[in-house]
């Protein structure tokens, strides 16, 4: 009994090490891409895979860009769609989540995320689009990494360059190219609350835009002059 409580105590030892190697290896990446910009994200390989699965010699629409080259029209529609809140919390939109949370409930499927920007930036460098307590809390870790070394001009210009735009578009100069063919420092007002209100489902949205988001987009649009910005 003893030899099995000591190899269980060894095992859980080996598992809380690699458990912290793993977050400072998480923590030294947001170091780094604190200076230099990422040239690729979790997402961005996730999907990779899929396309060479069906075309071997698929690539990604990726063109990063200075925040200084992309409109702040839809800096502003990206906040108003996705975080209004963003230049005041640390990371995490508690009310939101809360509001999120009962509208889930009252629905009885998960309608609404409640997300932050800082949180779908975590999720979309690191993580995976699957759904878990566990993939959550990592998520949770690695917000709190990318808000305290990084200002808020620079988690807005990340997010805006390796966000999800449609299927093997990422980032808003791919996506203003794709959609207007357009450079992103281009993109009206309407343009902008256009593309931001896709961000839930770009590869959905790329397909069918229904009524209900070109509703939402008019929303928006008319929400976008209060929005904060850094």
């Amino acid at each position: 009994m003893k030899s099995v409580g000591r190899l269980l105590k060894h095992v859980l030892i080996t598992v809380v090490l690699l458990l912290l190697a793993y977050q400072l290896w998480l923590f030294g990446n947001v170091l780094w891409w604190k200076w230099v910009n990422p040239s690729s994200t979790s997402f961005m390989s996730l999907r990779l895979s899929e396309l060479r699965e069906k075309n071997p010699e698929a690539k990604l629409q990726y063109t990063w860009v200075p925040y200084q080259r992309i409109s702040v029209q839809l800096k502003r529609a990206v906040v108003a769609a996705e975080d209004d809140k963003f230049v005041d919390h640390e990371g995490f939109d508690w009310e939101g989540m809360q509001k999120a949370l009962e509208k889930n409930q009252k629905k009885g499927k998960s309608v609404a995320g409640g997300s932050t920007i800082s949180q779908q930036l975590a999720k979309n460098l690191f993580l995976s689009p699957s759904r878990s307590y566990v993939r959550k809390a990592q998520e949770a870790i690695i917000t709190v990494m990318i808000e305290l070394l990084w200002d808020k001009r620079r988690i807005l210009e990340v997010y805006l360059n390796v966000v999800e735009w449609g299927n093997g578009i990422f980032g808003a100069e791919a996506a203003a190219r794709r959609y207007y063919n357009i450079s992103a420092a281009q993109l009206n007002a309407a343009q902008a609350a256009h593309i931001a209100v896709m961000l839930p489902n770009p590869r959905k949205f790329e397909k069918t835009y229904p009524p209900r988001l070109v509703t939402h987009s008019a929303r928006v649009q008319g929400r976008m002059a209060y929005a904060e910005v850094p």
